[in-house]
């Protein structure tokens, strides 16, 4: 059963780079994301079911900042893209550095209308 989904995401195509955590290889690019979940763009399908130990490194002045994560794949499909998949997860308890990043994007990412002056 197919259910449509109401939360608001943030399309990031090919910017965002997560890391398996355990390895430190890349798995793909975020396509999406939302506080509940998000979507991977990789090269190879993602194991429906299966929890994975993600890692996003964020860049930074000095370093780049890590923000760990865990989820859990609930789909993967081919891409009208040849050669990608999109799969999609939802986050295991979402750590305080994923939850400010995901706000952070979704202000920079807003519409904020200048205020009018009188």
């Amino acid at each position: 059963m197919h259910t449509q989904r109401r939360i608001e995401r943030h399309q990031l195509p090919y910017y965002l780079k997560v890391f398996n955590r355990i390895t430190d290889r890349p798995m793909g690019y975020i396509g999406n994301m939302s506080l509940d979940g998000l979507m991977l763009i990789s090269q190879l399908p993602m194991l429906v079911g299966a929890r994975f130990e993600m890692r996003l490194k964020v860049p930074g002045q000095n370093a780049p900042r890590l923000i760990d994560f865990s989820a859990t794949c609930q789909w993967s499909r081919e891409d009208v893209t040849p050669g990608s998949f999109d799969s999609g997860f939802a986050l295991v308890a979402p750590s305080a550095e994923y939850v400010e990043m995901v706000d952070s994007l979704r202000h920079y990412f807003s519409f904020h209308p200048l205020s009018a002056s009188a």
